[in-house]
C-alpha cells in the first residue's frame, strides 16, 4: 500500500469504486452515502490527494452546449406530431441562449447508454436534458455513476436523487374529471397515455379522485390507455365506443389523443360536445385552433421549457437538485 494515489482511478482502485463515486465523494455530493463518503475521503487524506480546481473548472462547462435528448422509438412521434416537444423545446432554447449555452438536439437508443459517454467524456455537451419515459427508466443510474448532470421533464422516478419539472398531473386530472362531472356526464372515460409512465398514473389518480368525490365507482371499460399519439386517441377511442356505446365523455392524456378522438365520434355519428364531451391535455397551439377548439388543461409549456434549462444550469453550477411542479389550468372551450 505504498503506492502514491495521484489520480481519481487511484483513489477509485483502492477504494473499490467508480471514479465517479470519487469525484461525487471529495465534493461532498448527497448522491453518496455518508459511510462511502468518509472511506474515500479518508484514503484521500491518507495520501494528500487533492482535486486540482482548476482542472475540475475547465472540465465543467467546457462546451457550453445542452444535449436534449429524445429515443430514437419517439422519432416519428416527436417530429410528425409532437407538438408539445416542439413547444417546450422553445422555452428551453431561449433561456439557453440567455445563460450563454447552445442546444443540441440528439436521438437515443434507449437501449444503448452508449450516447451518454459518446457526448458527456468526449467534452460535446456539458450536461442532458431528458424527454421520454425509456430514457428515465434506464438511464439514470449510468448518468449518475458518471457524474453527468442532466434533468428530466416528468415525475422524478423514486429512489434517485436528480432535478426534474413536471406539470401538477394529479390536479390537472381532478379539473378535468371534475369539469364532466359538472357538467352532467355520467360516463367518463379516461383514455390515458402510457399507462408505465408516472405522470399518466398522477393522472389517473386525479380522475379516480374526482369520481370518488361524487361517489362514482371506476368502470374499467371506460379506461384505456395509448402512447399520447393522434393515431393512439384513434384507436383507443374506437374501442371505448365499442365497449360502452354509450359513454358521454373522455378525458385525453394529451391534446393530440383528444383530437383523435373527437374525428372518431364525429365519424360514427355522435357530436362533440352535445353527445359525448372531450377534455384533452397539455394546451398545445392546436388546441385553440382547431376547428373544434378544444377545452384542455393548460400546463405552461414555455416555463417548463425555462425551469427545465435554468435549473439544469443551476445544478452544473451548484450541485443543487430541484424538482419543480408547475401549476395547470382548465381552460373550457367549444368540445366540453
Amino acid at each position: 500500500m505504498n503506492q502514491k494515489a495521484q489520480t481519481l482511478e487511484d483513489i477509485a482502485r483502492l477504494a473499490g469504486v467508480s471514479t465517479s463515486t470519487v469525484s461525487r465523494a471529495l465534493n461532498n455530493s448527497p448522491l453518496i452515502n455518508d459511510e462511502t463518503k468518509e472511506r474515500i475521503q479518508q484514503i484521500a487524506r491518507e495520501h494528500h490527494f487533492r482535486i486540482n480546481a482548476s482542472a475540475r473548472n475547465l472540465r465543467v462547462k467546457q462546451s457550453h452546449t445542452i444535449a436534449f435528448a429524445m429515443p430514437v422509438s419517439d422519432n416519428d412521434f416527436f417530429f410528425r406530431e409532437s407538438l408539445f416537444g416542439f413547444e417546450i423545446l422553445g422555452g428551453i432554447g431561449k433561456s439557453l441562449s440567455t445563460l450563454g449555452y447552445d442546444l443540441l438536439i440528439i436521438h437515443v437508443d434507449p437501449d444503448d447508454d452508449g450516447w451518454i459517454s459518446a457526448y458527456f467524456d468526449s467534452n460535446r455537451v456539458d450536461g442532458f436534458i431528458l424527454k421520454g419515459i425509456h430514457l428515465q427508466q434506464s438511464h439514470i443510474e449510468t448518468l449518475l455513476d458518471v457524474n453527468a448532470p442532466f434533468i428530466s421533464w416528468g415525475v422524478p422516478q423514486p429512489n434517485y436523487s436528480y432535478p426534474t419539472v413536471t406539470g401538477d398531473d394529479m390536479t390537472g386530472g381532478k379539473l378535468a374529471t371534475q369539469h364532466l362531472i359538472d357538467l352532467g356526464r355520467e360516463k367518463i372515460a379516461f383514455l390515458g397515455g402510457p399507462k408505465a409512465d408516472l405522470s399518466v398514473q398522477y393522472r389517473f389518480n386525479g380522475y379516480q379522485a374526482a369520481l370518488q368525490a361524487a361517489n362514482r365507482a371506476i368502470d374499467p371499460k371506460l379506461v384505456l390507455y395509448g402512447d399520447y399519439s393522434h393515431p393512439s386517441g384513434v384507436v383507443t377511442m374506437q374501442r371505448l365506443l365499442a365497449q360502452v356505446p354509450d359513454m358521454d365523455a373522455v378525458f385525453a392524456n394529451s391534446d393530440l389523443m383528444a383530437l383523435g378522438a373527437i374525428k372518431v365520434i364525429q365519424e360514427s355519428g355522435k357530436r362533440v360536445p352535445e353527445d359525448i364531451a372531450v377534455v384533452g391535455f397539455d394546451d398545445v397551439s392546436i388546441a385553440q385552433y382547431n376547428s373544434l377548439p378544444l377545452t384542455t388543461i393548460r400546463q405552461n409549456i414555455p416555463l417548463s421549457g425555462k425551469l427545465l434549462a435554468e435549473n439544469l444550469i443551476q445544478y452544473i453550477q451548484s450541485g443543487i437538485v430541484t424538482n419543480v411542479t408547475t401549476p395547470v389550468e382548465l381552460v373550457v372551450r367549444d368540445s366540453a
